[in-house]
């Protein structure tokens, strides 16, 4: 996608794209179903896109979306982020079905943890963060004794980097490695994109359906997808970023009192913002710390998804 005009409807989560098409539409969009729940100080919306027509019309992939908002997220708040952590495992493990995973031995299954982005750009480094703080286990998992690996499965991990510090496609790396590590199962974090601003450093998403590096930010990659790649992949990450149409957009709105013409709002911010800032996008304020503790809730969510014998009172146990 390409220009002002595509970034204004351009978002990495589903709940947006969901709400939008409702506002689009004025009712419920066919085939997507939608559940609300509240535990804690967390929201959490799980959707289900059930067919191909309903993802034409939200413009995202038939499968499970679930999404955890919290202002926990934004806030130094050990306690919080260890019980965000156990939520993420509960609705992490709503999605994963360990039994149809494991191999004809018997084995437990080998997950394979990959943290999207660029290292050297924060707002973009959510993913090789997490990678630091997950618990590996697949170069032990097959040299210890039985007893010792109890509660454990085999986990490895890793941060690809990006085509523009590689020069190889993200996926081109992955694909290389399933096809030598064989995993079976596949997690990937991203740093997302939002059209909300309320919703940055707040919502966790996580999907079943895997994910394209850059989408949210209309950047064409090759997918990381269960049909790219050949096995399931789970996909989730936190919004860090917006573009400049967004958050004029959310301006005019408030002045309007909520009740601003969406497409009147577009033509506005266009006449404004181009040439030259179209294409801004803006991350919040503080990013590097919000980076360093939401890593954290996630990687711990992910070790204690992954093995049975982690609790979420563990979880700051096992970050490194």
């Amino acid at each position: 996608m390409n220009g002002i005009e595509n970034l204004a409807t351009l978002t990495d989560l589903a709940v947006e794209a969901r709400n939008m098409a409702v506002e689009r539409t004025g009712g419920e969009i066919e085939g997507v179903s939608l559940e609300e729940s509240q535990q804690g100080d967390a929201n959490i919306t799980r959707i289900q896109v059930l067919n191909q027509g309903a993802a034409q019309r939200i413009g995202k992939a038939p499968g499970n979306y679930i999404t955890i908002e919290s202002e926990s997220l934004r806030i130094s708040d050990k306690q919080a982020h260890e019980n965000l952590s156990g939520i993420l495992a509960q609705e992490m493990n709503r999605i994963i079905d360990y039994s149809a995973l494991n191999r004809n031995n018997g084995q437990e299954p080998t997950i394979l943890v990959v943290g999207l982005g660029n290292w050297n750009a924060t707002p973009d480094a959510l993913g090789p963060e997490v990678v630091h703080h997950i618990l590996v286990t697949r170069h032990l998992y097959d040299s210890s004794p039985q007893d010792a690996r109890q509660g454990m499965r085999p986990v490895c991990a890793l941060a690809p980097g990006v085509l523009g510090i590689t020069g190889v496609e993200t996926a081109e790396i992955i694909k290389g490695l399933v096809d030598r590590v064989k995993p079976d199962l596949i997690i990937a974090i991203d740093s997302l994109a939002a059209k909300e601003s309320k919703r940055l450093a707040s919502t966790i998403q996580i999907s079943d359906t895997g994910i394209y590096p850059g989408s949210g930010l209309g950047k064409n990659r090759i997918g990381i997808t269960q049909a790219d790649m050949g096995v399931p992949v789970i996909a989730m990450g936190i919004p860090t970023v917006i573009s400049s149409v967004h958050i004029v957009d959310d301006t005019i709105k408030a002045m309007n009192g909520g009740m601003g013409q969406q497409q009147n709002n577009q033509q506005i911010i266009q006449q404004v913002l181009e040439p030259f800032m179209g294409d801004l996008v803006v991350t919040p304020k503080g990013v590097d710390q919000l980076i360093r503790d939401t890593s954290k809730i996630i990687a711990g969510g992910i070790n204690v998804a992954l093995h049975p014998d982690i609790g979420p009172e563990d979880v700051s146990l096992y970050l490194q």
